[in-house]
């Protein structure tokens, strides 16, 4: 018996894509040692990770001012003072609130996010790639702080599937 798949369907994969990346970042962060999380960079100079992380949250805060005006929007995290525990939770609220402005502009005939060009496409590449830029500096931060992120995570962090999985999503 031959198996039929279903045709793709790109909104869901787009929406599936960016809880996977949200998904990435829980990982990268639950991994990180409690010395590193606020450890100062070697240098002197630059964030930490936790500020590294609320900046993520940040970020994404803005965008949903500009972009999602009169819905609810998770607080700004500060930087300086969010534990581990409260930039993740905001990590999340925020990942959810992307998530609907996602799929509303998704349902827009024109796929335009307010106050973003080109459309929903490029803003959720966007929104990925900033992640995942940090993603980067944050394990690079903790290697340099003597506190290197496990490599069993460093390889999960790319089996998308997994992560897909850990999601909560199936075919």
């Amino acid at each position: 018996m031959t198996k039929v798949s279903a045709p793709l369907d790109l909104k869901r994969s787009l929406l599936e894509t960016f809880a996977i990346n949200e998904r990435a970042n829980q990982v990268l962060l639950t991994s990180i040692s409690d010395a590193a999380w606020d450890a100062p960079s070697p240098t002197g100079k630059g964030r930490t990770i936790s500020d590294i992380a609320a900046h993520i949250h940040n970020v994404r805060h803005m965008w949903l001012v500009v972009s999602a005006k009169g819905t609810k929007i998770p607080a700004k995290v500060d930087r300086h003072s969010a534990t581990r525990t409260e930039v993740m939770e905001s990590l999340a609220k925020s990942a959810a609130a992307l998530e609907k402005l996602i799929e509303k502009t998704l349902a827009d005939p024109q796929g335009k996010v307010p106050n973003f060009k080109p459309d929903v496409v490029a803003f959720v590449g966007y929104l990925i790639a900033h992640d995942s830029h940090h993603r980067g500096q944050i394990s690079m931060l903790a290697r340099q702080l003597g506190h290197a992120v496990p490599a069993k995570t460093m390889f999960a962090l790319w089996e998308w599937g997994t992560l897909w999985k850990e999601s909560g999503f199936s075919r």
